[in-house]
């Protein structure tokens, strides 16, 4: 395991469709251009998809871990910026039906990681099945992606409800993606904390927005990511901004890091 402190961040948010992979994968690539050794986990394990995004093939994946055919460390896939993506294996049925030993297996091979990693990024599947629920309560932040519709507000609030009643989670930090301006990230956090204040017993903070830019997509046509492909983007400047908010979020205080706790929650989990 880590000497490091290991920042875990889950990248969640509900609904499909509002951006969680991109955030993900240039959040990721801004903060290991600040020095961070940054692993990402392509946590929709039903429905692989940060390799297609960035047009990388992975030979192998978390299946060939859980299987025992190797380490977490011969699957790893090197990606734009200097991080490294666990791959997942896009359409595997069983795997997006991992039981709870098999959930504790799979996050133990990255005691395997050692000192190459300080962050951690969770980019869960869509959804509150209990494989999004279990990574996400054993992370240490919970990174809420919201887009401006109403499905995506009212998901995000029975996520932030589910994993405050039945897990205990108190701490959500939200981003809100694809806006128009920087006010109408505010206003779409107004929305949201009028919801939680008044029903949850809940920390809500607001992490800052992600512009709506022709560059994301014209990036996701060349399967790159924003920041490396349009690097002076708005899209591009408001990730690196995001990476900063990151950056200043507290470190897990254990020696061992934040990564060893991962593991035990997972284990706990799999002995309720």
């Amino acid at each position: 395991m880590s000497s490091n402190p290991v920042q875990v961040i889950a990248v969640t948010g509900g609904k499909g469709g509002v951006g969680k992979s991109n955030v993900s994968v240039n959040l990721g690539i801004a903060l290991s251009e600040m020095g961070h050794k940054v692993v990402i986990l392509d946590a929709d394990l039903g429905l692989a998809n940060i390799d297609v995004l960035l047009g990388l093939s992975a030979n192998r994946t978390i299946e060939n871990v859980l299987q025992g055919e190797c380490s977490l460390k011969d699957i790893l896939v090197k990606g734009p910026g200097g991080i490294s993506i666990v791959p997942a294996s896009s359409g595997t049925q069983r795997l997006s039906q991992l039981n709870s030993m098999e959930h504790a297996g799979l996050i133990q091979a990255f005691s395997e990681l050692g000192d190459d990693i300080d962050v951690l990024i969770i980019d869960t599947a869509a959804g509150i099945s209990d494989t999004v629920m279990s990574f996400v309560r054993a992370s240490q932040e919970v990174l809420m992606v919201v887009t401006d519709e109403p499905t995506s507000i009212t998901d995000a609030y029975a996520q932030m409800k589910l994993l405050n009643r039945d897990y205990g989670i108190f701490r959500f930090r939200i981003v809100a993606n694809m806006v128009r301006t920087p006010q109408e990230g505010h206003a779409l956090f107004s929305k949201l904390t009028k919801v939680t204040d008044r029903f949850l017993d809940v920390a809500v903070q607001y992490a800052g927005s992600i512009p709506m830019d022709e560059a994301i997509r014209r990036a996701v046509q060349r399967q790159k990511a924003v920041l490396e492909a349009y690097p002076r983007s708005k899209a591009a400047l408001a990730f690196r901004a995001l990476a900063k908010k990151v950056d200043s979020w507290p470190l897990p205080s254990t020696p061992r890091g934040h990564l060893e706790f991962f593991v035990d929650r997972l284990v706990q989990q799999a002995g309720a």
